[in-house]
């Protein structure tokens, strides 16, 4: 029997497309096994649904924000990027157009992190590798549209 993926989604909202120097993380409070753990916010997108409609209803839903989606940060090999042994993931550079962000659903803190603060909370074991690649963009300050 083969074991069905599931396709997710996530932003990593930066304060700028254009010259990203801050990253919004998002604390987990939900499920227990992931409560306290950091990543970036997302989540699955439902069936029939466009990649990019579920990351919008995801962040309105998780974080009551709207933002502008820049350039997709691509695995090496072009596919999504592994998660889990089911869960595969996607991000996209995003900026905020409206609304503040709020810890609303599955998560308890938000918190605003430079390049050299990326490592000071424990990241899901699934965002670490997106995270380093983060990293590089925000120490470089390069343009991250889409």
């Amino acid at each position: 029997m083969q074991t069905r993926t599931v396709e997710v989604v996530a932003a990593a909202i930066v304060d700028h497309l254009d010259r990203p120097t801050r990253l919004l993380a998002a604390r987990r409070s939900a499920p227990a096994a992931l409560a306290g753990r950091w990543e970036l916010p997302g989540g699955k997108v439902e069936p029939g649904e466009e990649r990019r409609a579920a990351l919008h209803r995801e962040l309105a839903e998780e974080l009551g924000v709207t933002v502008a989606l820049g350039a997709e940060l691509v695995a090496p090999d072009g596919s999504a990027g592994p998660i889990t042994p089911t869960h595969r993931m996607r991000v996209w550079f995003a900026s905020l157009v409206d609304g503040t962000p709020a810890p609303l659903e599955d998560h308890d803190e938000l918190r605003w992190l430079g390049a050299d603060s990326l490592g000071d909370v424990p990241w899901l074991d699934g965002d670490v590798p997106i995270v380093t690649a983060l990293a590089g963009h925000l120490a470089a300050g390069g343009a991250v549209s889409g």
